[in-house]
């Protein structure tokens, strides 16, 4: 569950949740990059930031499953990539960009739209 090379979403996550619940202190969360999973690259997808090419876009919006593979990993580098740059051009932390855009895609609005890309993993 946690050897997500690359990535290491839950690593990171569960730093950033102990520093959010205090009984952890760590000094470098500004290291982190967004928590790479399927709900941000969707949010980012809705909002236009990112584009998939038309035979990806086309598999994910039939509900289709995805292997853990180049396409996966792709959208979830995309993201990380694009909140990146985002949160360099607002003056935010990738964390802080991760959790408000995470919160966004809790919204009916995003729920309702194609569907996020799907892959059966243990690392989101």
């Amino acid at each position: 569950m946690w050897a997500d090379r690359g990535f290491y979403k839950r690593a990171q996550l569960l730093a950033s949740d102990l520093a959010l619940a205090g009984v952890a202190r760590f000094g470098d969360l500004h290291a982190l990059t967004i928590f790479a999973d399927n709900l941000v690259p969707h949010v980012l997808r809705c909002d236009g930031v990112l584009i998939y090419e038309p035979l990806l876009a086309a598999h994910v919006d039939r509900g289709e499953l995805l292997t853990m593979g180049p396409w996966e990993r792709e959208i979830r580098g995309c993201a990380v990539h694009a909140c990146a740059t985002l949160a360099r051009r607002i003056g935010s932390s990738e964390r802080e960009l991760d959790q408000l855009l995470w919160h966004r895609g809790q919204a009916a609005g995003y729920k309702q739209r194609a569907p996020r890309h799907r892959c059966r993993t243990v690392f989101y």
